[in-house]
């Protein structure tokens, strides 16, 4: 028996082949699906990556899910993919699903090979995992020239990640701060911070103390960052906004706040107050170099 998201795949795909959907045009997102079949938003999940498992939509960033090239082409046989196919597809799946949908038999799946195929180009999940986190820095390169001064070159650096974590959500659970993975193109960013942290006027710096104040800014964006992926799919699972979340949820917490024992949190409580991660990224970031501006002596 054909289930609902089976016959709306269906549908999708019959317009692809028709040529209706050419590659590069958009799909009906998770949230249309729903609107128009009146499903819920597991079963419009379902839809897409019964397509993407078919080869015939991938995730481009900044556009949502698109019919893929070639996919109205058929009987091709497929090419042998490559390393960067198969870190190229793992960070699709991971920008749309998360880490919790990424499995090597899931990416084979999606390439159409063996699973056992992947391990000619990468040794194990741990180095795919390591060449994705490796990819976000290559596509999310420092400007060039940094900004004079080792404040803006530390905001500089902390924004650039930041930038980088909203892009792919997952990245932030990789990175490592006591392990950290061998990243080409990351030490570019280690580099630019402890350069900042270098040839400050009257204020020399040892090598342990630099970098010190390097990783802690890693750690600020890292810490904030790993927010963003539960965030991100508790909007996908229920449908509402942050805020929207909120105004459910502010009842419940108000009944809870005593306000003679935490007259201090029930205030907050009634209070208008814009907390996201954007404002905990910015506040943050900035009482972060306040404290290196004073243990500097105010030389940024």
């Amino acid at each position: 028996m054909t289930t609902t998201s089976e016959r709306i795949a269906d549908e999708i795909r019959a317009r692809i082949r028709s040529g209706e959907l050419t590659p590069g045009d958009p799909v009906p997102s998770t949230r249309r699906i729903v609107a128009e079949h009146g499903v819920a938003m597991a079963t419009a999940s379902r839809v897409l990556d019964a397509l993407r498992r078919d080869g015939l939509v991938e995730v481009r960033r900044g556009v949502g899910t698109v019919v893929a090239a070639g996919a109205a082409e058929p009987g091709g046989a497929p090419t042998a993919p490559d390393a960067a196919a198969v870190v190229r597809v793992a960070m699709a799946v991971a920008d749309a699903e998360g880490l919790g949908g990424l499995s090597m038999r899931r990416i084979a799946s999606d390439l159409g090979i063996p699973t056992m195929s992947l391990y000619r180009h990468v040794r194990s999940r741990d180095e795919l995992l390591a060449r994705m986190l490796d990819t976000v820095y290559a596509t999310s390169p420092l400007p060039r020239p940094l900004p004079d001064g080792w404040r803006a070159r530390a905001e500089t650096c902390a924004r650039t990640m930041w930038a980088a974590f909203q892009r792919h959500p997952w990245a932030a659970h990789i990175m490592s701060m006591t392990r950290p993975q061998v990243l080409p193109h990351g030490v570019a960013h280690t580099e630019a911070l402890l350069a900042a942290f270098s040839g400050i006027p009257g204020r020399p710096l040892d090598l342990e103390t630099r970098m010190h104040l390097t990783v802690s800014v890693f750690q600020l964006v890292r810490g904030l960052g790993v927010g963003i992926e539960p965030a991100t799919q508790a909007r996908k699972d229920d449908g509402l906004t942050d805020e929207e979340w909120m105004d459910r949820t502010l009842p419940d917490l108000q009944a809870v706040v005593d306000q003679r024992r935490h007259p201090h949190l029930s205030a907050a409580t009634s209070a208008d107050i814009d907390l996201t991660l954007d404002s905990l990224f910015e506040f943050g970031l900035a009482r972060l170099l306040d404290g290196y501006a004073a243990f500097l002596g105010d030389a940024g």
